[in-house]
Order: structure tokens, then sequence, then C-alpha cells
């Protein structure tokens, strides 16, 4: 027990950060790249598939085969159910949305996912936080809200659309989590991107969108294949992450991502970093701080609480 806390303590927010910190590139990148292609939806499927494809051969290097051999009917439902509601129609939401609005009120909105993930995960996954680590969480939104020209949230189509795709993806994130008890985080996120993306492409074949792959220019395929290397970058440090550590600690230091995005509009886009904005970098330092610094206690109450199995699984 007091080696897998330690390695919870060491690994997960490491992989946490850095899923933050490619989470928070790509949505600066994805806003260009989605706009750049046009169709949010033909992207969407488009990039799903190239990461789908390489977690395929991921899986097969790692001789996964005989784990899916392994599989029984309920963790097989499980993996179904992660890739419809977190690998398919949460991306559709989100990138049609994205192109409705900026980068920077979409980050805020998804980054509101530990939120979604607090008020599941504490019921259904037993876990808690100490009250430092509720005080680090302010901090770190504060962080957010202070930097690089966010001007309030417009309540249109698309928020609400990337709303909805936040909070799919937070139900993901407590099926994941229980998921991952028993299974490799390499194949949870292979089942979550290759049957999402099988999705996402019968949904493109459906509407006859797939005759826009074939007229993409060089430009919007390297657009593509970017974006395609980050969230693979971002799904397997974010699954290995959600494995080794509880779903609410994990969720919280995704939050930064929103600062990555900020801090990168404020540096091509607006062009200006003011002492406001070095405040939230401090800010946001400190909160980081509170949340890792005091996780030993959150652990100690997870793992001294088994999590409650949602019974229809």
């Amino acid at each position: 027990m007091g080696g897998m806390k330690h390695s919870t303590l060491f690994y997960a927010p490491v992989l946490a950060l850095t899923a933050a910190v490619i989470s928070g590139t790509a949505n600066f990148l994805t806003k260009v790249a989605v706009t750049a292609v046009r169709d949010p939806i033909v992207f969407t499927a488009l990039k799903n598939v190239i990461v789908a494809l390489f977690l395929v051969g991921i899986i097969l290097a790692l001789k996964k085969w005989r784990e899916i051999k392994s599989l029984n009917k309920k963790q097989a439902l499980k993996l179904l159910i992660i890739g419809i509601i977190g690998g398919s129609l949460p991306f559709a939401l989100f990138f049609s949305g994205l192109i409705q609005t900026s980068a920077i009120n979409a980050s805020l909105i998804h980054k509101t996912l530990f939120v979604w993930v607090l008020l599941l995960g504490i019921p259904f996954l037993k876990e808690r936080l100490t009250k430092l680590q509720w005080l680090g969480i302010a901090a770190i939104f504060g962080a957010n809200l202070m930097v690089g020209g966010f001007k309030g949230f417009k309540y249109n189509t698309g928020e609400l659309m990337i709303l909805g795709a936040t909070v799919l993806w937070a139900v993901e994130n407590v099926i994941a989590k229980i998921t991952l008890r028993d299974l490799s985080s390499t194949l949870v996120v292979g089942a979550r991107m290759i049957i999402g993306s099988l999705v996402l492409l019968l949904f493109v074949v459906g509407r006859g969108g797939a005759s826009a792959v074939y007229v993409l220019n060089f430009q919007q395929w390297g657009w593509t294949i970017l974006t395609s290397a980050l969230l693979l970058g971002y799904v397997l440090t974010w699954y290995t992450a959600l494995k080794h550590a509880p779903a609410t600690y994990v969720a919280t230091l995704l939050v930064p991502a929103t600062l990555v995005t900020n801090i990168l509009s404020a540096v091509f886009v607006t062009h200006a970093f003011s002492g406001k904005q070095a405040f939230s970098v401090a800010l946001f330092l400190i909160g980081v701080v509170l949340v890792i610094l005091f996780a030993r206690k959150t652990v100690e109450q997870t793992t001294a609480t088994p999590p409650l199995e949602l019974k229809r699984f």
C-alpha cells in the first residue's frame, strides 16, 4: 500500500500536469485548426481516427490482445460506454461549439470538468478533498479567470455545446476510474478512441461528409496531424494519471490547462502580459502546490473507503 501511495503522489501529478500543458496548448491550436478545416465534425472524426490508428499500433506492440481476449461482458460494456460517451459524442459537441466561441471561453468551460467530477466522484467513488485542497482549487480557478483576455461568457449555443461535452466527459471519467481498477490504461484509452472514432466516422459517412476528406489541402492536413499528436499525448498521460490517483485529484490538476491557453493567447494574440497576469501565474503555482502537498490525506481517505461500484455496471 505504501508503494502505491508513493507512486500516486509522485507520478500522478507529473502526468496530470503534463496532460494539462498538452490540453492547454491543444485548445489554443485547435481553435485555429478547426477554423481552417471548416467542418468541425469531419475534423474531429479524422483527428480521432488518426489517434485510434496509433493506439491500435501501441496495443499490438504491447501485446494487449491477451487482455482483450480475457474481457468479460461487464468490462466490455464499460469500454463500449466509454467509447460512446467519451470518445465520440462529446468530441462532436466540443468542436462544433469551439467554432462558435473563443478558445479561452471554451477552455474555461472545459476546465469546469473537475466540478462535475467532484459532484459525481464524491458519491460514487467515495473520494474526498481536504480543506486546503479546496483552497488550492479556488486559487487555480481564480488564476484562470485573470489571464489572457477573458471577457465573459456569451451563453450562446456554442458554449452550451461545450458544457454538454464537458458533463459527458465527467461521467466518462467516473466510469473510466472504475474500469481502470482491473484494466490497463492503454486498453481503456484504446477503447475510448477506437470505438469513438468509429462512431464519428459512421456519422460523417451517414451525413455525406466523407468527400470532404479528399479535398483537404496541405495546410489543413498539417493542422489535423498536429492536433492529433497532441490528442494522443493527452489521452495517454491523462488516463495513466487517472489509473493511479483519485479522479477528483487528477481532474483538479487539469484545470491549469486554461492558464496555458490564456498565456499562449496573451503572447500570440493580445501581445501583452501585465502585472495582473503575472499575479495569476503566482496564484496558479500556489494552488497547484496546495493541491499536491495535501494530496496524501486524500489518497489515504480514498484507499480507506473502497469505491462504490455503479450497480448498472
